[in-house]
């Protein structure tokens, strides 16, 4: 059997800005294409499927037509919710999806599998909804954390399969240990202490496909994360994007192949002086990227962002990131202002300060002089 592992489409979400919808049906169509070329029997999105709880009618569109493009090319699709779904709607919209694609959404389904067969047997597929530990107290007693919930659903996911038999394949949404985030962008389960669930939670199953991180990354040859099919984020921007091909023979896990799945666009972070990034060459390579800006000038430029749109249409980021220059004076700033010997000084003690180091350059010496002059001139004739 072959099986595609896929997970955070996050269908919906925006780019600094810019829509993404259109850019995703571009890459799930190749998606969609690959389960034909592959001749793959099951698809599995691993959680946040839309990347809000209240999805706009266009996302519901895409999902359901890629879901019946899935299935028209002859595959079962096995979709659970992620913390950014509301498993309600998606729920909801399980119901008004044709036969073959699952949506699993309810923890009272936990530890009752969607079962495929092929010429070795059946393959039982335990979805696991993201699930909120405090929803759950009265239902599952003792559960605290993200840890005790998964702990608890793979315990009716192992004491199921020991009834039936079979090969199986787990579904989860979390953070496991091992695990390594890109910065501010899986939101809302914490990592470190309770919220990471230990790898060994996932033990007794063929293979594990986690949703939640948005890299690919491989915890055991039998746990692996796809991530998402799109970077949504430049701290992503060189992180292939990508599907697992997961293939079980009689035994159970045999060969897993990384699909590439096509970037609409490069992402890449840029950094020197403005007037640098406006003009040398070495960066014209990625006039067509999404750039993020990060120009080093002593001093905020004026207009970065409209001065490097027009260079680079798709600009979506600037900041002001000056290189710090060490002072070769180690006095601190409160030392330099008692120790001034001119108004002079003193303005060029704050300026040393504010800049890291960096005092008046010759020019601002003079026009700081020339105002000093004309004040002490005003108040002279005062």
């Amino acid at each position: 059997m072959r099986i595609l592992h896929t997970s955070d489409w996050h269908i919906g979400r925006s780019f600094h800005g810019h829509a993404t919808l259109d850019p995703l049906r571009g890459v799930l169509e190749t998606l969609v294409a690959q389960v034909r070329e592959h001749g793959v029997d099951v698809v599995i999105v691993a959680g946040d499927v839309f990347d809000s709880a209240t999805p706009a009618a266009a996302a519901y569109t895409l999902l359901s037509d890629v879901l019946r493009a899935v299935a028209d090319a002859g595959a079962t699709v096995i979709v659970t919710s992620g913390n950014h779904d509301s498993a309600a709607r998606l729920g909801f919209q399980a119901r008004l999806l044709r036969d073959g694609v699952h949506v699993v959404t309810d923890a009272s389904a936990v530890g009752t599998p969607v079962t495929v067969s092929d010429q070795h047997g059946p393959v039982h597929f335990y979805g696991i909804p993201f699930l909120e530990p405090v929803l759950l107290r009265s239902e599952w007693p003792g559960v605290r954390c993200q840890a005790d919930v998964l702990a608890h659903a793979m315990d009716l996911v192992r004491d199921d399969l020991g009834s039936r038999g079979g090969r199986s394949v787990a579904i989860a949404h979390c953070f496991a240990a091992g695990v390594e985030p890109t910065p501010h962008l899986e939101r809302d389960i914490q990592q470190g202490g309770l919220d990471v669930v230990p790898l060994s939670t996932f033990d007794g199953v063929d293979y594990t496909a986690l949703g939640h991180i948005h890299g690919r990354q491989q915890l055991s040859p039998r746990v692996r994360y796809a991530g998402a099919p799109l970077h949504y984020s430049f701290g992503e921007g060189g992180k292939p994007r990508g599907s697992w091909l997961v293939e079980l023979d009689a035994r159970g896990l045999g060969p897993v192949e990384w699909l590439p799945l096509p970037v609409p666009r490069a992402l890449s972070t840029l950094t020197g002086p403005l007037d640098e990034l406006l003009h040398d060459e070495r960066f014209a390579e990625f006039e067509g990227h999404w750039i993020r800006a990060e120009y080093t000038d002593a001093l905020p430029q004026r207009d970065p962002m409209r001065r490097l749109l027009a260079r680079f249409p798709h600009c979506a980021q600037v900041s002001h990131a000056p290189v710090a220059v060490p002072s070769a004076d180690a006095r601190t700033y409160a030392q330099r202002v008692r120790s001034a010997r001119s108004e002079a000084e003193l303005v060029d003690s704050f300026l040393s300060h504010v800049r890291e180091g960096e005092g008046a350059s010759a020019r601002e010496a003079e026009l700081i002089a020339e105002l000093l002059d004309e004040r002490s001139r005003v108040e002279a004739t005062a």
